[in-house]
């Protein structure tokens, strides 16, 4: 079986103090492809860092709605490197307020449109905010190519994310004891827009709870959403495997 996590930091120290010993536990577990993401110019420069180094990583480049305050123009040049399949992550977060939630919106907009542009897919971070996170994709006019990564609401949010296109990601949360809501959205998903992720180093999957997260983990991931969904690992592994090459349009191995 080959996996794809599709959301990592894996630059990040607390993934590992040597990022090469976190991509190789991953590659011997099956991980073949991972996306390195950005949330503000020095994480963009990082994942790019990752990606031009390693042949089987790729990198997004964005503000993270904590890094809003930020000009988009501190990661709007990255977008041209080949190796940057996506803008993001970005969206809205009102659990921590660490921007204005008008800057935040005004910032997602902007890089709604900047993904347009470069004809690259949207990287989409919403937290206590669906409502305005949908409103300000429909008034800007989305991507043709939007995930919601680490995917928390329930069916209800899944449908309205759905009826727009999008995917949806599923982390370690889906295995999570009381994520209940997020089980029954994923069942109601097309399994043609289902994607894992780790967001390591945060957010480990049972039973690694508790501890930093790594990409090797993302076959935990995979193993709760075919048990959530009613379907063998294998076949979770090649449906999410073959919906990250269209997603972002990674090369097919």
């Amino acid at each position: 079986m080959k996996f794809t996590d599709t959301h990592c930091h894996v630059y990040d120290p607390k993934v590992s103090d040597d990022p090469e010993v976190a991509i190789d536990a991953a590659r011997a577990q099956g991980v073949h492809r991972m996306i390195a993401v950005g949330c503000d110019r020095a994480t963009s420069l990082a994942a790019l860092a990752m990606a031009e180094s390693h042949p089987d990583i790729w990198a997004t480049v964005g503000l993270h709605p904590h890094e809003a305050n930020h000009d988009l123009a501190t990661v709007s040049d990255l977008v041209e490197c080949p190796r940057v399949v996506a803008v993001g992550e970005c969206g809205l977060d009102y659990y921590y307020d660490h921007a204005p939630r008008e800057r935040q919106r005004e910032t997602f907009a902007a890089q709604i449109e900047l993904a347009r542009r470069a004809g690259l897919a949207l990287v989409v971070h919403t937290r206590e905010a669906w409502e305005d996170t949908f409103a300000v994709l429909d008034a800007t006019g989305q991507p043709d190519t939007v995930i919601f990564h680490c995917f928390t609401g329930g069916p209800a949010q899944a449908r309205s994310c759905l009826d727009r296109g999008a995917y949806l990601s599923f982390s370690g949360i889906v295995t999570f004891k009381n994520a209940d809501d997020i089980r029954d959205a994923a069942r109601l998903c097309p399994p043609d827009r289902l994607l894992i992720e780790t967001d390591a180093p945060y957010l480990a999957p049972v039973p690694h709870r508790g501890r930093p997260n790594q990409p090797a983990f993302v076959t935990h991931v995979a193993a709760g959403l075919a048990a959530a969904i009613g379907r063998d690992l294998a076949e979770v592994a090649q449906l999410t495997d073959d919906n990250a090459s269209i997603a972002f349009g990674l090369p097919t191995p």
